[in-house]
């Protein structure tokens, strides 16, 4: 994808690319994110999706900057985004989200596991137009449920949870992956299912063909934007369901 074997100036180049992402996710979450640097393809699917009410469930990656999607939510309609997080410090990053923009509409939810309190939450929020993000390209602390999917060539574990809550809440699944594009980002949307059905006895292969498609559209993003994914970790190596190192849950 590199066009070459990695060397360490790759390794810094990448990590460059994270430092400057953080600055980026800092202007985008305080309102200060210069908007005419902003692409956002799929825009009249989320656009229609809100002004027709319907809530859905989002299933993002760890690239780009995703704070992004605050920018996306008031240039689109006004649309409320619950994130899940697979870590302790949600309520702290909620108080500096605020701190930094009080009228934005992006809020974070702590969860280890999705219980039946949470699923109504969430059936609650989606039911009233809201949308409810989640990443799909990291296993989560949890021994959770895992399929497997081709990625850059290799096959890798993926979390199924964006899928079960969406079959859950019977709601549409969408696809959002953020880049960055010269001087600035593109935020790209897609519709991957109108509706999550996972049939008892075809739910493995079920899970596994929407994380294929999602995959898929990683890739296609990292193509153009190799240094934009930031999971600094093996992520071919992990064992499906194991829990990854306690530094790769602090993002």
């Amino acid at each position: 994808m590199l066009g070459h074997d990695p060397t360490w100036r790759d390794t810094l180049r990448h990590f460059c690319s994270f430092a400057e992402t953080l600055l980026d996710k800092l202007l985008a979450a305080s309102g200060r994110y210069d908007v005419d640097r902003l692409r956002i393809e799929g825009r009249e699917l989320m656009s229609r999706a809100i002004a027709e009410g319907r809530g859905g469930v989002i299933v993002t990656a760890h690239m780009g900057c995703l704070e992004l999607c605050q920018i996306m939510a008031e240039r689109v309609g006004k649309a409320r985004l619950t994130v899940l997080v697979h870590t302790a410090h949600a309520e702290r990053f909620n108080a500096i989200l605020t701190r930094l923009n009080p009228e934005g509409g992006v809020r974070l939810l702590q969860v280890t596991e999705v219980s039946i309190a949470t699923a109504t939450l969430l059936a609650e929020r989606v039911a009233q137009g809201e949308f409810v993000a989640i990443a799909g390209d990291r296993v989560p602390v949890s021994h959770s449920k895992t399929t497997t999917a081709s990625f850059l060539g290799h096959s890798a574990p993926f979390p199924v949870g964006a899928y079960v809550i969406a079959a859950l809440l019977r709601c549409p699944l969408f696809f959002m992956g953020c880049v960055r594009e010269r001087q600035g980002h593109l935020v790209r949307f897609e519709l991957l299912d109108e509706q999550v059905t996972l049939p008892r006895k075809q739910r493995d292969a079920a899970c596994a063909a929407l994380a294929g498609r999602f995959a898929s559209r990683v890739e296609a993003m990292l193509a153009q934007a190799p240094l934009d994914w930031f999971n600094f970790f093996p992520f071919w190596d992990q064992a499906a369901g194991a829990p990854l190192p306690a530094q790769a849950h602090h993002d």
